[in-house]
């Protein structure tokens, strides 16, 4: 096998190990035990600190809500999400050590490209009233995964509405 082939070959290795991520939603996957609304409050905590530290990524997501859920077909804030995101504001301000990520997401509803747009629109919005509450923009950045990374997989109301949603996604470092 010449050198080309084999550093291909080690490249692509590299490439697919980097893009797995088997304990994303918590143990058993999406909508497993450790996963969104399972035991333990729906979050792993694994690697994030304790959730006692006030100032731990685990805090931020148990005590503070790292996500607010949206309406059908819509990237309004709601009066309970306005609340869950001033919280969050209130502790990115206080933790300018953090860097987020904004994920939207949609049910499984609706075309492909729909839901790209509509998550995009929830991030936006998420973003946006973060930024009107203080926080940096150059601490944040969105991203939009519609309806292609649900948290409940069935085809019932219950489950659409908790995958209509945006998640702050906090990392160390305030440059994303």
């Amino acid at each position: 096998m010449s050198l080309a082939a084999k550093s291909l070959l080690l490249v692509a290795a590299l490439a697919l190990a980097a893009c797995n991520n088997p304990d994303r939603y918590g143990a058993g996957g999406a909508g497993g035990t450790g996963g969104a609304g399972g035991a333990g409050g729906g979050i792993n905590t694994t690697g994030l600190g304790d959730p006692n530290n006030p100032t731990s990524i685990a805090y931020f997501n148990q005590r503070v809500g790292d996500r607010v859920l949206f309406a059908v077909d819509q990237s309004t804030l709601s009066p309970e999400a306005r609340q869950i995101l001033t919280a969050q504001a209130q502790w990115l301000n206080q933790n300018p050590g953090y860097a987020a990520i904004i994920e939207g997401h949609a049910d499984e509803q609706g075309t492909r490209e729909y839901n790209l747009a509509l998550g995009a629109r929830r991030a936006a919005a998420v973003q946006n009233f973060l930024i009107s509450q203080g926080v940096s923009a150059s601490r944040m950045r969105t991203i939009s995964y519609g309806k292609e990374r649900p948290i409940e997989v069935c085809s019932s109301e219950a489950c659409y509405q908790k995958n209509r949603r945006a998640v702050t996604v906090l990392s160390a470092g305030a440059g994303v």
